[in-house]
């Protein structure tokens, strides 16, 4: 005899874990976007810490990323499918920045490694919840 259950309408452990995941990378982006703004405006006194100021290269990354990491964190925090998009894209632009050009950007590598990571943690919680949410096979006979 074939026994049917029903799929269960509550949120798993894993999934439970992986919104908390992403409401904490939420919160990074929005610290990240507040940083590159503050780096725009001129608020903290330091070496081409105002938009004036800084070399045309340092003008577009920091003007790209003070828009996209706020608007990924909104994303992830309202746990939307696009918002884990525009952080890849924040990610790859500062991999891009702090790896492929050191000598304009310097070199962070802590950044490049976190992001890194962050990304690994988000596929590692998309195949368990994907093997997870798999019906299981039918037992043979």
């Amino acid at each position: 005899m074939i026994e049917v259950t029903q799929p269960s309408l509550k949120p798993s452990g894993v999934e439970r874990v992986f919104v908390v995941f992403q409401r904490v990378a939420a919160g990074y982006c929005m610290l990240f976007g507040i940083l590159y703004w503050v780096r725009l405006i001129g608020f903290y006194d330091g070496p081409l810490w105002r938009f004036d100021l800084m070399p045309v290269h340092w003008q577009i990354a920091a003007s790209v990323l003070s828009v996209f990491f706020p608007f990924a964190a909104i994303g992830l925090w309202m746990l939307t499918s696009w918002g884990p998009v525009i952080w890849f894209i924040c990610a790859a632009v500062e991999t891009t920045m702090y790896l492929g050009f050191p000598d304009l950007f310097g070199s962070r590598p802590l950044v490049v490694v976190c992001h890194g990571m962050a990304a690994l943690l988000f596929i590692l919680f998309r195949v368990v919840i994907h093997i997870r949410s798999r019906p299981p096979r039918p037992a043979q006979e």
